[in-house]
Parts: structure tokens; C-alpha cells; sequence
């Protein structure tokens, strides 16, 4: 334990020594700005995939983990948007996955620079994965968005042979929500271990993973109180408070995000100082 802790005050140097609130802007504007055409893609996949997904069950996906007060701005954005985008793929929904594929790429570009690895993968390569997680993300979505409605279902067709069925967590929103965090953990999983250029093994990627989303369900509680609490984001921005506010949570999380990625990255050099020392003292024969 002593370990972590000593590791978790180092990473928190290198990521003031190394750029790491320029690295989080970076990240919570591409991600912000990604929003809005990931989910006219995604609306508009499901539409030609199913008729049973619903704009609420999208928003409530790609959203749900983000206090309410943060969230209903951008929520009321996303759904005029989606109104009269979504439903069919066309030429604009297909462009919004290479708009949406770039916050994708920064959150590439912040694990390899915290792993201090090189990515030897041109950039097509690059590009094209980015592309692939934003249509394995829709998919998955959609797919939670389908169990959203069939479970409750199901469980209620046989809630007459199991009455307690009907009174499980699963018949209820608390099902949404748990599916929502699995997604979350899931999504960090992934960027981890397929993004970077580089493969590292699930338990060297679990602890800065384990951190960030920690950190992401403290941090959004305490912004989420002050928002209610103390914020004056509506004197001081008016009309759009709501979009300053998602920022700065936007921030906040890309923050912890790039920490956590660092958190792993000395790990990861703790673990290579004994072989390079190995290495650097082994005789020379000629």
C-alpha cells in the first residue's frame, strides 16, 4: 500500500511537471466537441438497427453517469439535435464519426505519452482504430439501450412464476444504471488496453484504471454539490452556464483521466528500472 501511495504523489509531479492540465484541455474539448456527433451517428445507426432504441435511452447512456445539473444543458442540445438528425445514416452522420474519432485520438495521445511508450503505427492505422472504437462504442450503446427495454420485459412476463422477479434491481431504473457503469469501466478498460501502440497486461493496467474511476465518482459528487451549492456560473456566463459548467467537468474528469494514466506510467517505469540497471551493468565482450 505504502508503494501506491508514494507512486500516486509521484505521478501527481509528473503530471504538473509534464503538461498534464494542458494534456486534460486538450482531452475535454476534443471529447466535448465529440458529443454531439457520436450521438447523431449512433442515433442514426440504430435507427436502420432498431426501432426499439430511443433517443432517451442514448442520452441517458452517453450522459447518465454526469450530475443532473451539469447534464440537463447539454441534454436538451443533444435532444433537439438528435429530433431532426438521427434515424437514418446519411453522408452527415458518417462524417460526424471522423469528427468524433478525434476525441478518440487525444485520448490515445495522453495514455502513450503517460506510458512514456512509442506508437510505431502510422497515422491511417491510427486513424482507423479511433473510427473502430467509435462504432464498437455506438454498438455497444445500442445493444444497452435494446437490454434497457427487453429485460424489464422479460422479467415481467415471468414475474407471475417468480414474484420476486418483479421486485429485483433489474426490474427496475436502478438495471440502467448499473449497465451505465459497467459501460464507463468498460470504456476505460478499453483505451487502455487497445489503444496505445504499445500492449500491456490487464493487472499492470488495473490499478490506474481502479484510480481514475474512483476519482471520477468522487470528483463528480463534489462538483455536482457545488454546482448546487456555491456555482455563480449563471451570473457570470448567463445563457451558457450550462455549457461552461459541462466544461469545467469535462476538465476535471480529463484531469483525473490523465493522472490516472500517469499513475500507471511510473508504475510501469518502477518495474523497468531493475532491468535497464541489469542491463547497464552487464560486462561488454569483445
Amino acid at each position: 500500500m505504502k508503494l501506491y501511495w508514494v507512486t500516486f504523489l509521484e505521478a501527481l509531479q509528473r503530471f504538473s511537471d509534464k503538461g498534464g492540465f494542458v494534456r486534460a484541455s486538450h482531452v475535454a474539448l476534443s471529447v466535448m466537441l465529440a458529443v454531439f456527433p457520436f450521438c447523431i451517428f449512433a442515433l442514426s445507426l440504430a435507427g436502420v438497427l432498431s426501432a426499439d432504441t430511443q433517443i432517451d435511452d442514448l442520452v441517458s447512456f452517453v450522459l447518465g453517469s454526469w450530475p443532473e445539473a451539469i447534464s440537463s444543458p447539454i441534454e436538451k442540445e443533444l435532444r433537439a439535435v438528435l429530433q431532426y438528425g438521427g434515424g437514418t445514416v446519411t453522408l452527415g452522420a458518417i462524417l460526424s464519426v471522423i469528427f468524433a474519432s478525434n476525441g478518440v485520438d487525444a485520448i490515445r495521445l495522453v495514455i502513450t505519452t503517460a506510458y512514456r511508450d512509442k506508437d510505431p503505427r502510422p497515422f491511417w492505422k491510427t486513424r482507423l482504430l479511433s473510427i473502430g472504437f467509435v462504432i464498437a462504442g455506438t454498438m455497444l450503446i445500442i445493444l444497452a439501450g435494446m437490454l434497457s427495454v427487453f429485460v424489464p420485459l422479460i422479467l415481467h412476463f415471468f414475474g407471475e412464476m417468480f414474484p420476486w422477479l418483479e421486485n429485483s434491481i433489474l426490474s427496475n431504473g436502478q438495471f440502467r444504471t448499473i449497465v451505465t457503469a459497467i459501460i464507463l469501466l468498460f470504456a476505460v478498460y478499453a483505451c487502455h488496453k487497445w489503444l496505445p501502440g504499445v500492449r500491456h497486461s490487464d493487472r499492470a493496467l488495473a490499478p490506474g484504471i481502479i484510480l481514475t474511476v474512483i476519482l471520477w465518482d468522487l470528483s463528480s459528487r463534489g462538483f455536482a454539490f457545488y454546482i448546487g451549492k456555491f456555482s455563480t456560473y449563471s451570473v457570470t456566463y448567463a445563457g451558457l452556464a450550462g455549457i461552461m459548467s459541462a466544461l469545467v467537468y469535462l476538465y476535471l474528469m480529463a484531469a483525473i483521466f490523465v493522472l490516472g494514466s500517469e499513475f500507471n506510467g511510473r508504475l510501469f517505469d518502477l518495474r523497468r528500472e531493475p532491468l535497464d540497471g541489469a542491463l547497464a551493468e552487464k560486462p561488454r565482450t569483445l
